[in-house]
């Protein structure tokens, strides 16, 4: 076995890729075109509507330029919508459209079964182990990426 296939920095790529293709599949199988970073946004709109650009790439840790075609393309489709701030005039919050939600809530069991999928050759234990560990070096290599995970805005308060 080569030394580049004990690196884990090329297997975590490897299994990147593996992940893709398999979401691809599955999620294609079940009649969507969408790729892992559009349900990341969905689902991220979802849970925090309204939210800006910038705010839901540091979400999904993307790159905020690139996030912008993104952006684009499932507004395009009508899966999202942008609005101006009623704070300020300049800056456009995202949500989800009603089409969005359905897509979301449509695609989700094809995700589902591209996680286990991924990981059907773990035990339960296994899995869960293997979770831990990858939260783990995630959270603490999280400043070392080009697009860092940033925490959930606070709510505001109610008036």
């Amino acid at each position: 076995m080569s030394v580049i296939q004990e690196l884990p920095g090329h297997l975590i790529r490897r299994l990147h890729q593996i992940s893709v293709s398999a979401f691809t599949q599955e999620v294609g199988a079940a009649g969507f075109d969408l790729t892992p970073v559009q349900f990341a946004a969905l689902r991220m709109l979802k849970e925090n509507p309204d939210i800006d650009q910038a705010t839901l790439a540091g979400l999904i840790a993307y790159d905020r330029v690139t996030l912008g075609g993104v952006v684009n393309r499932l507004e395009a489709r009508g899966l999202i919508e942008r609005t101006i701030s009623e704070t300020d005039r300049r800056a456009r919050q995202l949500r989800l459209t009603e089409r969005g939600e359905s897509v979301l809530t449509t695609v989700w069991p094809a995700v589902r079964r591209t996680q286990e999928t991924i990981l059907k050759d773990l035990t339960p234990e296994e899995q869960e182990t293997l979770l831990r560990l990858l939260r783990k070096m995630a959270d603490a290599n999280n400043e070392l990426s080009r697009a860092p995970l940033r925490p959930t805005p606070p709510k505001a308060p109610a008036r």
